[in-house]
C-alpha cells in the first residue's frame, strides 16, 4: 500500500521528508478512528436514548467507565505520537543543524513579492551588508562593495540553487511583512518574520527543479510571490557556483528575476 498516493503526497526529495510523512499518517489515522469511533457512539446514542425508549428522564445514566478508559487511551496515543515521534524528530532535525563547514550556506531574504538569495561565493563567506548602500534594482541586499569577503558574493531574484546529498542551511529573514517559505517536495515550511534572522536546513535528495511558494498572505501580490529551486550534482554545482562567482567579481553576474511570472 503505497501511504503517499493515498494521502496525495507531494514528492519526496529530502532525507527528513519521510519521518514527516509518517507524523501526518499516524496522526490523520488517530483523527480517523476518532471520528468513526464518535460516529458510532452518536449513532448508539440516537437509538439508546431517545424518547419512545426512555418516555420519562433517568437522572442516574450511564455507569460504565467505558468512556473514561477511551478518553485514557486517546490521550496515552497522543503522548506517544508526541514523545515517539513529534520530540525525537524537533530534536534531529530542528534543534540540532549540521557541522557548518560540511553544509551549503544560503540567504534568502524575503519581500513582497519575491525572494532575494544572497550566495557567499566560492569562499562560503558573506559579505557585510548595509541599509546605506541598498538600491532597489542594482543593490537589493545592500552588499558592502568594500568588504573583502563579499567580493565574490552575488544576489539572485526566485533563484535558489543546491547541490543533492549536502545539508543546506537557509538564513530567512524579511524586508517588510511576515511571509513563509515553503518548499513542498523537501517538506519544509518556515515563517520569515521581520526583525530576525531564522535557520531552517534540509539535505536534497533528488535533484530536478521545484517551486518555492510563499505559504503566508503577504498582501495583495501575494499569489504571485514564487521562486525556483534547482538541485544539481555535485559537479555541476560545482561549475554553476565557479561561473556565478566569477561573474560577479567581474561585475556581469548573470540574473533571474521571475518577480512578474
Amino acid at each position: 500500500m503505497d501511504l503517499a498516493k493515498i494521502f496525495y503526497m507531494p514528492e519526496v526529495a529530502s532525507s527528513h521528508a519521510h519521518e514527516i510523512d509518517m507524523i501526518i499518517y499516524l496522526v490523520h489515522f488517530l483523527m480517523l478512528a476518532l471520528l468513526i469511533g464518535w460516529g458510532i457512539f452518536f449513532l448508539i446514542a440516537l437509538v439508546r436514548f431517545n424518547k419512545w425508549i426512555h418516555p420519562k428522564a433517568d437522572y442516574t445514566g450511564i455507569t460504565s467507565h467505558n468512556s473514561t478508559y477511551i478518553e485514557i487511551t486517546v490521550v496515552v496515543i497522543e503522548a506517544l505520537l508526541l514523545v515517539g515521534f513529534s520530540i525525537p524528530f524537533w530534536n534531529k532535525h530542528i534543534n540540532k543543524f549540521p557541522n557548518r563547514p560540511d553544509a551549503v550556506e544560503v540567504r534568502v531574504v524575503a519581500e513582497q513579492f519575491a525572494w532575494n538569495i544572497h550566495y557567499p561565493g566560492a569562499d562560503g563567506i558573506f559579505g557585510s551588508t548595509s541599509l546605506k548602500y541598498f538600491d532597489k534594482q542594482s543593490n537589493p541586499l545592500g552588499l558592502d562593495p568594500d568588504d573583502p569577503n563579499g567580493k565574490d558574493d552575488f544576489v539572485m531574484t526566485n533563484q535558489l540553487h543546491l547541490p543533492i546529498g549536502r545539508a543546506a542551511i537557509i538564513y530567512l529573514s524579511s524586508k517588510d511583512v511576515m511571509h513563509s517559505f515553503a518548499l513542498q517536495e523537501m517538506r519544509v515550511k518556515q515563517d520569515v518574520i521581520p526583525g530576525m534572522q531564522i535557520p531552517t536546513w534540509f539535505t536534497p535528495t533528488k535533484t530536478g527543479k521545484y517551486e518555492i511558494a510563499c505559504a503566508q498572505l503577504c498582501g495583495l501580490g501575494h499569489y504571485r510571490m514564487k521562486g525556483f529551486l534547482t538541485i544539481h550534482s555535485q559537479e555541476d554545482f560545482d561549475e554553476w557556483l565557479s561561473q556565478q562567482t566569477a561573474a560577479a567579481a567581474g561585475g556581469d553576474g548573470e540574473e533571474y528575476d521571475d518577480f512578474w511570472n
